[in-house]
């Protein structure tokens, strides 16, 4: 479900898969519940910790992951402004932007946000796109539901279940 970091995919992809179904539902005169999330900041709160264990659950193990690890903790970061820097300081969160490998670590990340959502879900990097055509009362639970099942997701830290 997710249109961003990945060749064929992007805004359009995504803008296009979403009008075609609202088009298909209102044709057929029926209400969507939509819904669009976007997770503040995230790729500043990937645990290093959690993105290792990810990355070792779809099969990232040995050297590789030796240097994904390398590359994640241990990283130090400073701003310069007008040509004054601030102190160096220790990032214990996050994948560095600004990389080539920074959108692939946080794609391994969050791949597992759509697990148990039951309604259509559409992603762009940090964005989620949520909808659900009504056809009764419980069609109105399925979706606040799957709100519910995002905010913990998000509130574990975007973990897998098996954390």
């Amino acid at each position: 479900m997710q249109h961003g970091f990945r060749q064929k995919h992007s805004t359009i992809s995504q803008l296009l898969l979403t009008v075609t179904d609202l088009g298909k539902y209102h044709d057929d005169d029926k209400q969507v519940d939509i819904g669009i999330l976007d997770f503040s900041k995230a790729f500043d709160v990937v645990s290093h910790r959690k993105l290792l264990f990810k990355l070792q659950h779809y099969g990232i193990n040995g050297k590789l992951s030796a240097w994904i690890k390398d590359f994640l903790i241990g990283r130090h970061q400073r701003v310069l402004v007008d040509g004054a820097a601030s102190t160096s300081t220790l990032v214990h969160l996050g994948v560095p932007q600004g990389t080539c490998l920074g959108p692939i670590l946080f794609l391994y990340y969050i791949s597992d946000i759509t697990t148990n959502v039951k309604s259509q879900i559409h992603l762009f990097a940090d964005d989620a796109l949520i909808y659900r055509p009504i056809f009764s009362v419980s069609d109105h639970h399925i979706v606040q539901n799957d709100f519910h099942t995002l905010e913990q997701w998000a509130n574990i830290g975007y973990a897998l279940q098996s954390l």
